[in-house]
């Protein structure tokens, strides 16, 4: 993807509804097992209606979704913070603008605001990403 422009959105992308399979499959390849992600008494024992999804999942699918768009070796950055809880049944949607091209050391570069959603529009990771382009 080389012709860029100050403003530019991306396509965006859909991922799930997320499962449980989804969850449990992220948190066996991550090491992270903690039960709140997939205990649902545990969890409304402390207050969620539900087990949830590790942040870290949907920072993930945020990090495939601008890969498929630069490739993984033209990463120089990426920064996310998560916002909301993600549930079973949740449909997220990953967007991307163009912030910023530049140069640096020798590289031309594009940074993007990036951002996962649920359906309804809240955000629940957002963040920017650095791509050599």
């Amino acid at each position: 993807m080389t012709d860029l422009a100050l403003g530019q959105q991306l396509p965006e992308r859909t991922f799930g509804p997320v499962t449980m399979t989804d969850i449990v499959r992220y948190q066996g390849a991550s090491g992270d097992m903690n039960p709140m992600h997939h205990d649902d008494e545990l969890a409304r024992s402390v207050g969620y209606p539900a087990a949830f999804s590790a942040g870290m999942l949907g920072a993930g699918w945020l990090a495939g979704y601008c890969t498929e768009h630069f490739g993984e070796d033209t990463v120089r950055r990426f920064r996310t913070r998560f916002s909301d809880v993600v549930y079973r049944g949740d449909e997220l949607v990953a967007s991307a603008e163009v912030a910023r091209l530049f140069d640096r050391d020798g590289e031309n570069l594009v940074e993007l605001s990036i951002a996962l959603r649920k359906s309804d529009g809240s955000v629940v990771v957002e963040g920017s990403a650095e791509f050599v382009v």
